[in-house]
């Protein structure tokens, strides 16, 4: 009998051949797309920046001709949004404050870039443009570098119930539901826009597990149901070249460090929930850079919300750092957040 060491680069190889069939499938879709006539079409997401830097997010699909960037974003919605067909490592001109700048997509025809551009404080527009496409305007939200409080918040079941842990509605809400028919948290879009208005040019963030296909839908959400401007940080889903399957909790830990790279004054409000690793993940990096989180704000679930979302996993706040504040919803945290003076009080 002899003992079998396991190999170590077998995930790897598995995933390298993944993603590579994954890469031939896209192009021969990109090819037949081509042939039928389908063009280029920039499909722009808010991004932001910083004293000298803008982050461009952006994704390059495949559409009928004369679709203007509004009308496919709006088209692609539901299990449409996941047959799309993205444009590998299409070429981008990004046009901002007088310059030109091309940057490229990814195998997934997503594109986040960091260029160097310098933009005044505030809400501000950019164009991207692809071969043959019509030019379409991105927002781009500057920091201004006296900010000193900002808004970081989960979406899913923190800002819209969708008991994505339960695989059957998951499918149903991420391939068929209409975001129309999406429910908003109670009291969150209240909470999140009292928080902007109180402290002004503050930056608010979306951050989730969810794909980019369906960041045009969450975007008609926030839209619809008064949540304040913000970036989106998406993920996608498929293999890449070392694993088969990217991880939602590396994707977040990995933004929440980018943030405080990028804002090292700013001090964040963590929003979350009790279902997932939300609090696991804000208790590690609230322990790892104290200095940049000034409170973690966690929305408790139902007990049907927890039952689906496979329990709580409610953890104790650590001792001397922000504060930490639960409630049912975000009346109830804007109440807790008054009193640890995040927020002013009502009289």
């Amino acid at each position: 009998m002899t003992d079998e060491t396991p190999d170590p680069s077998a995930p790897s190889r598995w995933a390298t051949w993944a993603s590579g069939l994954e890469d031939r499938f896209h192009r021969f879709r990109e090819r037949r797309a081509r042939k039928r006539g389908l063009v280029p079409t920039v499909i722009p997401y808010s991004g932001y920046g910083n004293d000298g830097w803008i982050r461009v997010l952006c994704r390059v699909l495949l559409t009928k001709p004369q679709t203007s960037s509004k009308a496919a974003k709006k088209s692609i919605r539901g299990w449409r949004s996941f047959v799309s067909i993205p444009v590998a490592d299409a070429a981008v001109t990004v046009r901002a404050d007088g310059q030109e700048i091309t940057v490229h997509a990814d195998r997934g025809g997503v594109v986040d870039a960091e260029i160097p551009v310098s933009l005044a404080p505030g809400l501000r527009s950019i164009t991207l443009e692809t071969e043959g496409s019509e030019p379409v305007s991105a927002n781009i939200y500057v920091v201004n570098p006296d900010a000193r409080l900002g808004v970081l918040s989960d979406i899913d079941d923190t800002v819209m119930v969708t008991a994505l842990p339960r695989p059957f509605l998951a499918a149903w809400n991420t391939f068929v539901l209409d975001e129309h028919a999406r429910r908003p948290v109670p009291g969150m879009a209240v909470l999140l826009e009292r928080i902007t208005q109180e402290h002004a040019g503050c930056p608010v963030v979306y951050l989730s597990t969810g794909a980019w296909n369906v960041a045009p839908t969450l975007d008609r959400f926030m839209g619809r149901h008064l949540y304040p401007r913000g970036t989106l940080l998406l993920t996608d889903w498929g293999p890449t070249h070392d694993r088969l399957f990217r991880s939602g909790r590396d994707h977040k830990r990995e933004s929440l460090e980018r943030l405080a790279r990028e804002f090292p004054a700013v001090s964040w409000v963590l929003i979350g929930d009790d279902g997932q690793h939300d609090e696991e993940l804000y208790r590690a990096f609230a322990e790892s850079h104290p200095e940049n989180v000034a409170a973690v704000a966690i929305r408790q679930l139902s007990t049907p919300e927890a039952v689906l979302a496979g329990g709580r996993r409610h953890i104790d706040a650590p001792d001397g750092a922000a504060p930490w504040v639960w409630a049912p919803d975000g009346a109830g945290l804007a109440k807790k957040l008054a009193e640890v003076g995040i927020l002013r009080r009502y009289r």
